[in-house]
């Protein structure tokens, strides 16, 4: 039990304990933070005094996350640790209480700064639905698909932290009529995923393997990979998604350690055919994690993360199998979480069938794609220890146009 009062039983409780960067309106200066309840423990003041082990301290005299995250494993384990005790013993309440900033009093900033994305592609049950959507007479699944994780690199100045407005992209489309007309997106869209965040990194030429996966990777957080499906179709043929998806990619604004995850780890699907050796996995293992897609405040789908083919360990090997080089804030997407439901599937290319469907809302309107003004939050839940929930926040963005 945590002595931070309502901790207890929240979704931000004392085994959660997510990393963000915040500031205030007295200390316009960003800083890094832990999430403990309903307030943002804040880490630069408590790096000042005695109670880290010095060595951490300096790492949370920066502006962001970036220097603890490469830190590496023991200090991530070190610092919870420490964090852990510090929450738990009520002898440290006086001394420590006055760190913590209530939430509502703080303003949130991107975590950390992005070095590379890359957004994969990694839902059977997704890759499916679009695969009957664009090829309706072939095969829905491509022949590499089952092979290897598929994916590409997306554009790391476009990603966003939670609540930034999203401008409708301007490209080129197919029109109605075959014509090929410039202007806004018709079909802008979203896509449910968790995005995976590297703390330690690598040198050029050196691969890691899927089971050293927890050696370099610090943490995860929500992500909505927006999409102008319009523009995609008409751009992607044949070297892939390039405007239809650079312009926007909205991250939470808390990481999750992966170590708050392990009550979550559950069996990943089989695999058939079986993997290359450099993406067979010893401890082969999901997180079974429940997102929420809302728009405007109306639940419209619960995609299930631990169905997904290809784990997060495997796009890790596969995208370092050729000797590219991990960078401390790099950031992956595991691709739009989809399940076989339709309740479960993570975005409205799927939801209104490739917009032949419309999704009704409570008020009577009804979406195909987004329109101005739309919000679209993302949430998710993992189980925790003693049959407690933890919650990832939300990663949520409006529309502007």
């Amino acid at each position: 039990m945590s002595w931070v009062e309502g901790a207890a039983g929240g979704p931000f409780g004392i085994h959660h304990l997510p990393y963000g960067v915040f500031s205030t309106a007295a200390d316009p200066h960003p800083r890094p933070a832990v999430r403990i309840g309903d307030f943002a423990l804040d880490l630069r003041e408590l790096a000042a005094g005695p109670f880290l082990l010095p060595w951490i301290r300096p790492a949370f005299g920066a502006l962001d996350l970036g220097e603890f995250m490469a830190a590496g494993p023991a200090a991530w384990r070190a610092v919870r640790l420490q964090l852990t005790e510090l929450l738990t013993d009520d002898h440290y309440a006086a001394e420590y209480e006055h760190l913590l900033v209530p939430i509502d009093e703080v303003t949130m900033h991107r975590p950390f700064a992005v070095a590379d994305f890359v957004d994969f592609y990694s839902s059977e049950h997704h890759a499916t639905n679009l695969g009957r959507m664009l090829r309706p007479d072939s095969e829905p699944l491509l022949p590499n698909w089952k092979r290897l994780p598929v994916g590409y690199h997306g554009r790391a100045g476009t990603v966003v932290p939670s609540g930034t407005p999203i401008h409708r992209p301007d490209g080129q489309s197919k029109g109605p009529d075959g014509a090929i007309e410039f202007g806004p997106s018709r079909r802008l869209d979203i896509e449910a995923e968790v995005g995976f965040v590297v703390g330690v990194g690598t040198e050029l030429g050196e691969a890691v393997a899927p089971d050293r996966f927890t050696d370099h990777v610090f943490g995860l957080v929500l992500l909505n990979d927006w999409s102008a499906r319009d523009l995609q179709a008409w751009e992607y043929q044949p070297l892939g998604p390039f405007l239809g998806k650079s312009f926007a990619t909205s991250i939470g604004h808390w990481v999750t350690p992966l170590e708050a995850l392990d009550p979550a780890r559950t069996d990943a699907p089989a695999q058939d055919p079986a993997p290359h050796d450099y993406l067979a996995e010893a401890d082969r293992f999901a997180y079974d994690l429940t997102l929420s897609v809302a728009l405007n405040g109306t639940e419209v789908a619960r995609p299930p993360f631990a169905q997904m083919y290809w784990t997060p360990a495997q796009q890790l090997a596969h995208m370092t199998v050729n000797g590219a080089s991990l960078r401390t804030g790099d950031l992956y997407g595991s691709g739009t979480v989809s399940g076989p439901e339709k309740s479960q599937w993570g975005s409205f290319q799927e939801l209104s069938w490739g917009g032949k469907e419309p999704i009704r809302l409570p008020d009577g309107s009804e979406r195909t794609f987004l329109e101005a003004g739309d919000t679209v939050a993302i949430g998710a839940t993992a189980p925790g220890p003693d049959g407690e929930t933890i919650g990832l926040g939300e990663v949520a963005g409006t529309v502007t146009g």
